[in-house]
C-alpha cells in the first residue's frame, strides 16, 4: 500500500470524525427536537459517507469497495427520508406540542399570512 493513499485516507477519514463530533455537538446545542433531528441526519450522512470513502481508498478497487460504495448508497438514500418520515410524524401526531416549542412552525405561518396578504390585494 502507497504512503500517498494511506494519507488520503487518513485524511478523509478525518473529516468523517470532524462531521460525526460536530453532528453531536449540533444535537445537544439545538433546543428543538426537530432541529436536533436534523442535525443528526445529515452530520452522520457525511460523516459516514467520508469514512467509507477512507475505507475504500485503503482496500483500493476490490469487491470490498463495491459493497461499501453500496452501503454509502444505501445510507443517502435511507437516512434523509426516515429523517423526513420521523419529523413528518412528530408534526402530524403533535402539531399543538410543535407549534409550542418549534420555531419553524412560526416562519410556517409568516408564510401563511403573506399568502393571505396577497389574497386580498
Amino acid at each position: 500500500m502507497s504512503p500517498v493513499r494511506v494519507i488520503i485516507a487518513i485524511v478523509f477519514i478525518s473529516i468523517g470524525v470532524f462531521f460525526s463530533i460536530v453532528s453531536v455537538l449540533g444535537t445537544f446545542r439545538f433546543k428543538f427536537v426537530l432541529n436536533r433531528m436534523h442535525s443528526a441526519a445529515m452530520g452522520d450522512t457525511l460523516a459516514l459517507l467520508f469514512v467509507l470513502l477512507g475505507l475504500i481508498v485503503i482496500s483500493g478497487l476490490t469487491f470490498t469497495s463495491l459493497k461499501l460504495a453500496v452501503i454509502i448508497i444505501f445510507f443517502w438514500i435511507a437516512s434523509p427520508v426516515s429523517s423526513h418520515l420521523i419529523s413528518n410524524m412528530i408534526v402530524t401526531v403533535d402539531r399543538k406540542k410543535v407549534e409550542d416549542m418549534c420555531e419553524l412552525i412560526e416562519a410556517d405561518n409568516i408564510t401563511n399570512e403573506n399568502k393571505k396578504n396577497r389574497r386580498k390585494n
